[in-house]
């Protein structure tokens, strides 16, 4: 019999629409997870503590297939993954479609100034010019990372008239390589980053980086905190080199009461919201598993595939 350990917090998403014959051992807490996942062949950790997700993985001796939710699985240890040859799958894609859609929420949102129109209605105040003066028409974004969420980001952005440049491996017509896009930084009113977090994204923003960019330009960060160079970031907008950010993401998270982004004026923190803004997670995550779990069962491939060789 097929033993799965499955994280609670899905349960009534999927407990109904199980195939018979599973020894299925729910849990909610870490210590609930520890007792549940020594036998399991699958396992679906998902918690709301990283390091309890991790501490389970490690106890899961016998695993052999883990799903999760989360796209980015950096905070795993990616050698007992290795080591032991379990098959994962990630939540790639899940929260593309909201994702993308933040992205232009954001860039609106700054260039429109709306932030401070809904000060002025908290004020009661009626203004009579507008904050934002900026329209997406004709202005040119940089994308950094083109996965699911790039490509729905991409056409999205289109829609508004803004000529979108790709950063990818492979090149191409409009596309830049991984060794082209930082000569051309100059060139672009919005540099948006969707790369995964690994050890060659990590800190690929930096003061170098910043100060070649637009002195209006504007960062959209809805990757990992890590990407950017967090101090060199806060530097660049207190002195007001660069337009502003929109980050849905930052280091640490959450990001303490008295850290500077908060009260920077061209800072736009979302508090790594963008992937929650929907009420369909959850339920295309079961979906996604179900589909899954009946390949599995018949020895069939499962996807998406998360290697931790490469860190997505």
């Amino acid at each position: 019999m097929t033993t799965l350990a499955l994280s609670g917090l899905i349960r009534p998403l999927l407990e109904p629409r199980l195939p018979k014959g599973l020894d299925v051992r729910w849990f909610m807490t870490k210590e609930e997870a520890l007792e549940a996942v020594p036998d399991a062949e699958i396992g679906w950790f998902d918690m709301y503590e990283q390091e309890a997700m991790a501490e389970t993985l490690r106890a899961a001796t016998k695993l052999k297939w883990l799903n999760s939710i989360y796209a980015g699985l950096d905070f795993l240890p990616m050698d007992v993954l290795i080591e032991r040859g379990i098959t994962v799958t990630n939540g790639a894609g899940i929260n593309a479609l909201t994702i993308a859609e933040y992205v232009v929420m954001g860039m609106l949102n700054i260039a429109k100034g709306y932030r401070d129109v809904v000060r002025a209605q908290d004020r009661h105040e009626w203004l009579l010019d507008s904050p934002g003066k900026r329209e997406l028409a004709g202005s040119k974004a940089l994308l950094l990372g083109y996965g699911a969420i790039g490509k729905l980001i991409k056409p999205r952005l289109e829609a508004f008239d803004v000529e979108v440049t790709v950063v990818r491996r492979s090149g191409g017509e409009g596309v830049l390589t991984p060794d082209e896009w930082r000569s051309k930084l100059g060139e672009f009113d919005w540099v948006i980053l969707a790369v995964p977090a690994t050890p060659e994204t990590d800190g690929m923003i930096g003061a170098d980086e910043l100060a070649a960019m637009k002195s209006d330009a504007v960062i959209v960060n809805i990757a990992r905190g890590a990407v950017i160079d967090q101090p060199a970031l806060v530097e660049a907008l207190e002195q007001k080199r660069i337009g502003g950010a929109f980050l849905d993401v930052t280091t640490p998270e959450p990001l303490p009461p008295e850290h500077p982004l908060w009260s920077l004026d061209n800072a736009h923190v979302t508090m790594h919201l963008s992937g929650r803004a929907q009420d369909k997670m959850f339920l295309r995550s079961a979906d996604r598993f179900l589909v899954n779990l009946e390949r599995w069962l018949k020895g069939e491939p499962v996807e998406p595939r998360f290697d931790p060789r490469l860190g997505y």
